[in-house]
């Protein structure tokens, strides 16, 4: 089975996770310092993508649907 992500982009990852364990890690929008591993871990994919590493594609929020009455 071929990989799902790239090397490169782990690599990111792992880098914005020792950024943010460090307390050097900064959001794009408010420049507030990150504190959420989730955050962190969706910077390093979006750097990654920029870069054109291997990352799959982004899934919309999910959202519930209204019920049928």
């Amino acid at each position: 089975m071929a990989r799902k992500y790239g090397r490169s982009s782990s690599r990111k990852v792992e880098k914005a996770m020792t950024e943010m364990k460090h307390g050097t890690l900064r959001s794009g929008g408010s420049g507030k310092t990150v504190t959420n591993p989730k955050q962190a871990i969706a910077i390093g994919l979006s750097e990654a993508r920029r870069a054109g590493a291997k990352v799959p594609r982004r899934t919309g929020t999910s959202r519930t649907r209204p019920t049928p009455r």
